[in-house]
């Protein structure tokens, strides 16, 4: 699913993700899972309103799963471990949306730490993700003399460079804010209108996603590889993952970014665990 214009331009913007951005507008954002499912995003623009949803297959309006105003409290409409399963899906089916990325900084909210979780883990996923954000910026202004100055005025200090804008959206103020993991406060799922059954059906179909994956041709050969990297919890093996995945006729993007340089630890963790076929989290935690 290609990222909507208006969607590109306000993730690029500070303003959008720490609730002061100005401008009037409704923003509808439909993330496909899979078999017809999608997980949607409205948002009201200036307020930060935000509803969930969970659109089913053949169906045109969404099942809302929870409400919230842009400061919360957010709902605990998702596990967090059916957030990353639903992020992972969705990243093996458009690389446009790689994991963590858009997908989990704006859902995740919606996904609170659970009894069960280690708020450590979620807190390092949900920092990759905003991390990921990026802009454009423009190119530096050429700074320096003319031509070559007298000796002594050659030194840098006579010719400082323009300040360059960063392209990480958020500081790192901003990002260590938004990365901490909340807990649970609104317990919608108890609410009967909650689309439990079809938020199950769509658990197993993208669990069975990530199941199937090792298994098929280019990446069972792999698997062993993949394991050893996994119980080791040392990513020095990726790069022999990578050759091997090659010769294997591995043409995926998404794999295949995850495991490139300048690997980023968490995108590789996540690609090995599933290419391992290991639990989520197994590789991460020694990175955390």
């Amino acid at each position: 699913m290609p990222v909507s214009e208006a969607l590109l331009r306000l993730s690029q913007d500070p303003a959008f993700w720490t609730g002061r951005v100005t401008e009037s507008a409704e923003l509808h954002i439909s993330f496909p899972v899979v078999a017809g499912y999608s997980l949607t995003l409205d948002i009201d623009l200036p307020g930060g309103d935000r509803h969930l949803g969970l659109r089913r297959p053949a169906s045109s309006e969404p099942v809302q799963m929870g409400w919230a105003p842009a400061e919360g409290p957010f709902p605990a409409a998702l596990h967090w471990w059916e957030l990353e399963s639903f992020a992972r899906v969705i990243a093996l089916a458009d690389p446009l949306l790689p994991h963590p990325g858009l997908v989990v900084a704006l859902l995740s909210p919606f996904a609170p730490a659970g009894e069960d979780d280690d708020p450590a883990e979620i807190a390092a996923v949900r920092e990759a993700a905003y991390r990921s954000l990026r802009r454009e910026v423009p190119a530096a202004v050429p700074s320096g003399p003319e031509q070559a100055p007298l000796p002594l005025f050659a030194d840098e200090r006579w010719w400082p460079a323009p300040p360059v804008p960063s392209p990480q959206v958020l500081d790192e103020a901003a990002v260590a804010a938004l990365s901490a993991p909340a807990l649970a406060r609104l317990q919608v799922r108890v609410d009967e209108r909650f689309p439990h059954e079809d938020l199950s059906d769509l658990v197993r179909r993208a669990s069975a996603v990530l199941t199937l994956l090792p298994h098929q041709r280019a990446y069972a050969g792999t698997r062993p590889l993949a394991r050893r990297i996994t119980d080791s919890g040392d990513l020095a093996g990726v790069p022999a993952l990578l050759s091997a995945l090659t010769e294997a006729g591995c043409d995926h993007p998404t794999v295949l970014d995850a495991l490139s340089e300048p690997l980023v630890p968490l995108e590789a963790c996540w690609m090995v665990e599933t290419l391992a076929g290991a639990e989520p989290g197994t590789l991460l935690r020694h990175h955390v």
